[in-house]
């Protein structure tokens, strides 16, 4: 051992890696990528590369979901389980699900807009939006309009304004 005043340091002390703290952070960012996992719809599942002891303690997080503390004690054992596995394919495929979700709520805002659009304005917009698509129906476009405007100034549930929206997303929803 030397001393600390004469400036050198003790082979102890000589950083060997990570610290503990940062250790700790990889641990719990593993813990969270399992947690996601775990809360996929089965058909988002299969579409990421899992080894079968992966697959086996996601089904048995599925089925301890109701327990809490039972479930987070198998959220750290899924945590350990990714500490021992590369995990950039399954970042990589959830990182595509991910962006599907993005993809498919824009589209979502985009009908809800033309919606909105077609009921303030009207036939005007009715209009237009048959000179863009013109495999629309357009006598059901204006009944449901009709028919939302009513529910609306009726204050009655919006029964043709949820109908609306199902016909544009039917009938467009491959093209917006």
């Amino acid at each position: 051992m030397q001393n600390q005043f004469d400036g050198t340091h003790d082979d102890e002390w000589e950083d060997e890696g990570p610290s503990k703290t940062q250790m700790k952070r990889d641990s719990e960012a593993l813990q969270a990528l399992g947690e996601e996992l775990v809360n996929l719809k089965p058909t988002e599942l299969v579409k990421v590369p899992l080894d079968e002891s992966l697959q086996e303690a996601i089904a048995l997080a599925h089925r301890l979901k109701g327990k809490r503390e039972a479930w987070r004690r198998h959220m750290q054992f899924i945590g350990r389980l990714m500490r021992s596995r590369d995990t950039t394919e399954i970042e990589q495929a959830l990182e595509v699900i991910r962006s599907r979700h993005v993809i498919g709520n824009a589209r979502m805002h985009k009908l809800e807009q033309l919606r909105e659009r077609l009921i303030e304005q009207g036939d005007d917009a009715i209009n237009e939006l048959l000179g863009k698509f013109h495999e629309l129906d357009r006598q059901k476009l204006r009944q449901l309009v009709r028919q939302a405007k009513k529910e609306r100034l009726d204050n009655k549930p919006p029964a043709a304004y949820r109908e609306l929206f199902q016909y544009l997303r039917s009938e467009l929803e491959a093209i917006i």
